[in-house]
């Protein structure tokens, strides 16, 4: 049996789907994913951690995405199927790891479903401030919800033009902030920033490295055009066009950008609560241009929520159709939605709104906190995936790839070894200790799962 005949096994069970995503949408579905609270938001938890040094935190974190998309551009170029990395895992690795990389992925982005509706909430605080947050909550999923529930055409047109917004207000910021810094003369403005306060380094090196955690929350999403690839009209193109066009996009966007809000904004007011986008314009003193900022990171908050809602899930789906799940949540509606597995998946809205009115000021931090481990979990899983996947192909001789990760086995390594390392982090970090906590046990409970029930019915289904 061939290497793409034994996998055409797994892909020809999650049919049905249907392909109706251009190359440009996948692109700006990618960008959509990794371009929300992470950056408009989370980025000031970064800033607190890092000082000026959070440019090197986010560098960091650009390089070990790079990586991470290089192996899954080469992955899913060779293997098209919604099941995507899990997949890979499934059939590269052996079961449970395909088994513990749905489950952990799926949980992980229905987690920071949550933490971008909280994020929703505290943005309209910006213009309601009396009015309850969990009321804005329900309001904006019941709208996402419908969308993703639609048509997967519907979805792409949607994320295309949030994705479109957000690009043109970074744009936008970047060149009023390069005029500000650079063009204005004036001298309350500048780069001297970097080192005036406690200097560039401000809580050392365990701060930028703390903060390149943060930094990995950030770029999370970007892996879904692996998954938005099954239901591409032209996957191939579509994978490589946003490969491309997604690296570039992210690295001048995060790294210009918080390089232009630090030579403005000192660190120590740019890593207080809320969004330091908004700090800048409030800094600047442009009327109205608050209100403009606000409503982009909005914007930016509701196009990530919409991606994810649609990433966990397909991840549902492919779990039901691997026999991993209830057989209803790989169930296709005559629109070709998993109707019941995105259901499923909003069990992340849910457990915001309890946290928001349990614990306000606290519940954007401890949802990230909990979301993390399988984010860091998953992308540790593709560069260990895309090893066994490398090597598989090397030693059967397949057809050349037309897409591959350039010096292998040195770039996969390097980026898993990496990932280990932030993951051991967390267990040290006293805003990311529930990481671990939550995560070990999450993990365990997967795997004993697995051996009473799920690995039974494999063993049974081969047999026949």
């Amino acid at each position: 049996m061939s290497q793409s005949r034994g996998f055409d096994e797994i892909a020809q069970r999650e049919q049905g789907l249907h392909r109706r995503l251009s190359a440009g949408q996948m692109s700006m579905i990618a960008i959509g994913g990794a371009i929300g609270t992470g950056l408009f938001l989370g980025s000031s938890f970064a800033i607190n951690f890092a000082g000026p040094s959070v440019l090197i935190s986010y560098a960091i974190g650009g390089l070990i995405t790079l990586l991470l998309m290089g192996c899954l551009a080469e992955m899913t170029v060779a293997h098209f199927t919604s099941g995507s990395f899990g997949a890979f895992a499934e059939y590269y690795i052996g079961p449970l790891a395909g088994f513990l990389v749905r489950y952990a992925y799926w949980a992980c982005i229905v987690l920071a479903v949550g933490t971008e509706v909280t994020a929703v909430a505290v943005y309209m605080k910006f213009w309601f401030p009396t009015v309850p947050s969990w009321l804005w909550i329900a309001l904006f999923s019941a709208v996402l919800i419908a969308v993703n529930a639609a048509s997967v055409k519907a979805f792409g047109t949607v994320e295309y033009w949030f994705s479109t917004i957000k690009v043109l207000a970074i744009v936008a910021f970047i060149v009023l902030g390069a005029y500000v810094v650079f063009g204005s003369g004036s001298p309350q403005y500048g780069v001297q920033h970097y080192w005036a306060h406690q200097g560039f380094f401000p809580h050392g090196i365990s701060g930028m490295w703390v903060a390149v955690i943060v930094s990995i929350f950030s770029y999370l999403s970007v892996e879904m055009i692996a998954v938005a690839a099954g239901e591409a009209d032209d996957p191939e193109k579509a994978v490589k066009q946003a490969f491309r066009a997604t690296m570039l996009r992210l690295a001048i966007f995060y790294l210009v950008t918080l390089a232009l809000i630090l030579a403005i904004v000192p660190w120590s007011e740019a890593g207080q609560s809320g969004s330091p986008f908004v700090k800048v314009m409030q800094v600047l003193g442009i009327p109205g241009a608050a209100g403009v900022i606000n409503f982009i990171v909005l914007i930016a908050a509701l196009s990530a929520m919409n991606s994810q809602l649609y990433i966990t899930t397909r991840m549902m789906f492919s779990l039901s159709r691997a026999g991993h799940a209830p057989a209803s949540m790989g169930r296709l509606n005559r629109r070709g939605i998993p109707l019941n597995a995105l259901l499923m998946s909003t069990g992340g809205i849910a457990l915001a709104t309890v946290l928001n009115v349990l614990y306000p000021d606290q519940s954007f931090t401890l949802m990230m906190a909990i979301s993390m481990f399988g984010a860091i979990f998953t992308w540790l899983m593709i560069f260990v995936t895309h090893y066994f996947f490398r090597r598989h192909h090397d030693r059967q001789g397949g057809a050349p790839l037309s897409f591959r990760m350039k010096y292998f086995p040195v770039t996969t390594l390097a980026g898993g070894l990496l990932m280990l390392a932030i993951l051991i982090t967390t267990a040290f970090t006293e805003a990311f200790r529930m990481t671990l906590v939550f995560g070990l046990p999450f993990l365990l409970a997967l795997s004993v799962a697995y051996g009473l029930f799920f690995r039974k019915n494999l063993t049974a289904q081969r047999a026949v």
